[in-house]
C-alpha cells in the first residue's frame, strides 16, 4: 500500500473513531444531567434545561426491550401519582425505527411524555450501557440516582428517594 493511501486510511479511522466515541465517561450521580431537547410525536419538543425546577426521572427505553414492558405500567402510576407535586417522568426512544416504537406503545401506552432519539445522541450522552436505564434528576438539574435495567424490588426505594425530592424546595 502506497503511503499516501496508507495516509488516507489512517485519516479516514481516525475520524470513525471521533464520530463514534464514547463520552469521556459515564454520568455519574453529582454531576449535571446531559442537555437535550427531543420532539414528541406531536411535534413539541421537550428540553431538559426547561425542566429545571421539577424533579425529572428521564427513562430511555427500546421496543425491543423485555423489561420495559414490565417498567412503563410502573412509571405510569408513579407519574400519575406524583406529577402534581412536580414529577415529571420523560421516555428516552431509543429505537433506529419510528414504527417499532409505536408498536410498543400501543401495546404499552404511556401516560408520561415520549421523545425519540433515533440517532442516539442522548443514550450516548448519558453513556447508557442497556435499556431500560433511567436517571433521576434533582430540580437543580443534578443526576442523584442512576438505574439500570428495571428491578421490581428497587421501585419502593426509588419511589421513596423521588417523595423525598419532591417534598424538599
Amino acid at each position: 500500500m502506497t503511503r499516501t493511501r496508507l495516509q488516507a486510511l489512517a485519516v479516514a479511522l481516525l475520524a470513525c473513531g471521533l464520530t463514534v466515541a464514547a463520552p469521556a465517561h459515564a454520568v455519574r450521580i453529582g454531576e449535571d444531567a446531559p442537555a437535550f431537547e427531543l420532539v414528541q410525536a406531536d411535534g413539541k419538543p421537550v428540553a431538559l434545561a426547561k425542566l429545571r425546577g421539577s424533579v425529572v426521572y428521564v427513562d430511555f427505553w427500546a421496543s425491543w426491550c423485555a423489561p420495559c414492558k414490565r417498567s412503563f405500567p410502573w412509571m405510569n402510576a408513579l407519574y400519575d401519582r406524583h406529577r402534581g407535586e412536580g414529577l415529571i417522568i420523560v421516555g428516552v426512544n431509543v429505537d433506529k425505527r419510528r414504527p417499532d416504537a409505536d408498536r410498543f406503545l400501543r401495546d404499552v401506552p404511556a401516560t408520561f411524555p415520549i421523545v425519540f432519539d433515533a440517532a442516539g445522541a442522548t443514550p450516548a450522552a448519558f453513556d447508557v450501557k442497556g435499556m431500560p436505564s433511567s436517571y433521576l434528576v434533582d430540580r437543580r438539574g443534578v443526576v442523584v440516582a442512576v438505574e439500570e435495567g428495571f428491578h421490581d424490588e428497587r421501585t419502593a426505594t426509588l419511589e421513596a428517594q423521588i417523595r423525598a425530592l419532591l417534598a424538599a424546595r
